[in-house]
C-alpha cells in the first residue's frame, strides 16, 4: 500500500450556476485549452472551442470517448449546460411516456440518476487519462429548502432535478453561484404601504461559500465572494497547492 501525505494537486471539477445572461459561458471560455460540449447551441458570440450542438445522450458518450483519444492539448472540458443535457438524459428514460414524471413512483428520476453516474464515470476516466479539469455550467432556480430544525425558506440552486443536482454538488470540488450585484431600498407605495425596489449596475460576483440564500461550496481557501474573473480562480488554485510533490509513504 502507498500512502500519500500533504496536499495533492489534481484537475479541478467545477459547477458554475446562475441566472441566464450573467456570463457563465464567458467565464468558462477563459479557461486555457478548453473544449465546450454544446447542448444549448448558444456559443456563436463567444470566442471558444466547441463541438456542434449535441442532440442525444449517446452522442455525448461517443464524444467523451473521442476526447479521451484526441491528440490536441486539453486542459478543460466545459458542459454548456447541465440543465439542457438533463433533457437528453430524460429522453432516454421516458420511452413512450410524454414525460419522465409520468413514470410511476418517481422511478424515472431514479433511472436518470444512473445515466448521470455513467457520465461522471466517463469524466473520471478523462480526468485521469488526460489530466484535464471539468466545468459544468447550469442555470439557477429558486427552490424551497426545508431544514429539519427550522422554518422553510427559498434559496438559489442549480436548475436540475434534486437527485441530479445533489450528485453533481457532491462530485465537484467547487460549486459556484454567479450573479449580478443587486441592492434594495424601500419606497412608499401609498396608503402607508412600502415596496422594495431593486437596483444595481453590471457588477458580477461569484459566491463560493454556502449561505441561507445560496447553495455553494469550495475545497479551496477562498473568500465568501470573488470577482467574476477567471484569473482570480486560477490564482487561487496556484496559491492553495504547493509546488513540490506530496510525499509517498510505502507500507
Amino acid at each position: 500500500m502507498i500512502l500519500k501525505t500533504g496536499k495533492q494537486k489534481r484537475p479541478r471539477r467545477v459547477l458554475l450556476y446562475g441566472p441566464h445572461g450573467t456570463g457563465k459561458s464567458t467565464w468558462a471560455a477563459c479557461a486555457p485549452n478548453h473544449v465546450f460540449l454544446s447542448f444549448e447551441g448558444g456559443l456563436n458570440d463567444i470566442d471558444c472551442t466547441s463541438t456542434d450542438r449535441i442532440k442525444t445522450y449517446s452522442d455525448l458518450l461517443t464524444i467523451l470517448m473521442e476526447l479521451s483519444k484526441e491528440p490536441k492539448e486539453l486542459d478543460w472540458i466545459v458542459f454548456d449546460t447541465l440543465d439542457w443535457l438533463e433533457t437528453l438524459v430524460h429522453d432516454v428514460i421516458r420511452g413512450d411516456h410524454e414525460s419522465i414524471a409520468d413514470i410511476p413512483y418517481g422511478n424515472g428520476y431514479k433511472q436518470a440518476l444512473g445515466k448521470w453516474q455513467q457520465i461522471i464515470k466517463a469524466l473520471d476516466y478523462l480526468i485521469e487519462s488526460r489530466d484535464c479539469g471539468v466545468i459544468a455550467i447550469a442555470h439557477s432556480d429558486i427552490k424551497k429548502f426545508s431544514p429539519p430544525d427550522g422554518d422553510s425558506f427559498d434559496r438559489y440552486g442549480p436548475a436540475l432535478h434534486p437527485l441530479a443536482s445533489l450528485l453533481w454538488q457532491e462530485w465537484v470540488d467547487e460549486c459556484f453561484h454567479l450573479n449580478f450585484r443587486v441592492y434594495t431600498r424601500k419606497e412608499e407605495s401609498g396608503f402607508g404601504q412600502e415596496r422594495g425596489i431593486g437596483f444595481g449596475d453590471s457588477e458580477r460576483y461569484i459566491r463560493t461559500q454556502e449561505s441561507p440564500a445560496i447553495l455553494a461550496k469550495s475545497r479551496l481557501k477562498l473568500p465568501a465572494e470573488i470577482p467574476c474573473d477567471w484569473k482570480v480562480y486560477e490564482q487561487a488554485i496556484i496559491d492553495n497547492h504547493p509546488t513540490t510533490e506530496p510525499k509517498k509513504v510505502n507500507k
